[in-house]
């Protein structure tokens, strides 16, 4: 266990890094409308968080589960990619995975077992590489959309605006859960 010393010497390290990679401001991304751009703007904020928090990690730490019902970090990053890929696939393209899309993209939608034995042994790069794949994808298709689409329903009670919400708090809850993985790592 960490003393008291580290753990505030860690906790104000955090907070540092945090405070100087802060926007302080939410403006819409250029060249959407202005609702998306707001979204967008939150989602490049979030997912840059998550790659600085993650860009440096070795193969162990990537790997890492720190008890048989954790996730490692290298999954959650794919997890992030999955969940990403599939709500632009489904809102901005408006078709199901295809069988390629679904092996390459889809291996982290559900988090458990079977994720735990197949998405080891890639380095973080490898994830990070993939969410920027995905994350390209998603801004070139929202450039296409407005703000009308965007606060229209996909079906009764659910609009595009919440779906994609989902996805950014999606990111955030995730981003969470890294960190404790971090704070985990044997010393």
């Amino acid at each position: 266990m960490k003393t008291p010393m580290k753990k505030t010497a860690l906790i104000l390290t955090f907070l540092s890094l945090s405070l100087a990679n802060a926007q302080y401001e939410i403006e819409p991304a250029e060249r959407y409308t202005q609702n998306i751009g707001i979204m967008v703007s939150m989602l490049e904020d979030l997912k840059n968080r998550i790659t600085e928090q993650v860009k440096d990690l070795d193969q162990s730490q990537t790997d890492f589960l720190y008890d048989g019902h954790a996730n490692s970090i290298g999954a959650l990053v794919m997890h992030l990619v999955s969940t990403e890929a599939y709500y632009r696939i489904e809102t901005l393209e408006g078709r199901p995975w295809t069988e390629e899309e679904q092996a390459r993209l889809g291996v982290a939608g559900e988090l458990g077992d079977e994720s735990k034995k197949n998405l080891k042994g890639k380095p973080i790069r490898h994830y990070l590489d993939l969410w920027d794949e995905v994350r390209q994808r998603t801004l070139a298709g929202l450039k296409t959309k407005d703000d009308e689409w965007f606060a229209s329903n996909i079906e009764e009670g659910i609009n595009y605006h919440w779906v994609w919400y989902h996805v950014l708090e999606h990111s955030a809850n995730h981003m969470g859960q890294i960190a404790t993985i971090k704070n985990r790592f044997p010393e």
